[in-house]
């Protein structure tokens, strides 16, 4: 793949695919990774957050 297409999908995102992170609250941090919660519905968490514990997930709120 060439260098130039790397990341061109996180270009049609808003702010690029970055926000502030729901579990661990750090800002300007890619959300690219998607937690279902146990209500069923889903989260986009940074990549530090993938594996955290499912509490964690569940104490989002909105």
């Amino acid at each position: 793949m060439a260098k130039t297409k790397r990341g061109r999908a996180l270009w049609s995102l808003p702010s690029r695919g970055r926000g502030t992170c729901p579990v661990c609250s750090r800002t300007r941090i890619k959300l690219l990774y998607p937690r279902a919660k146990s209500d069923g519905s889903t989260v986009k968490v940074c990549k530090r957050c993938i594996h955290s514990p499912q509490e964690s997930v569940d104490r989002i709120t909105g």
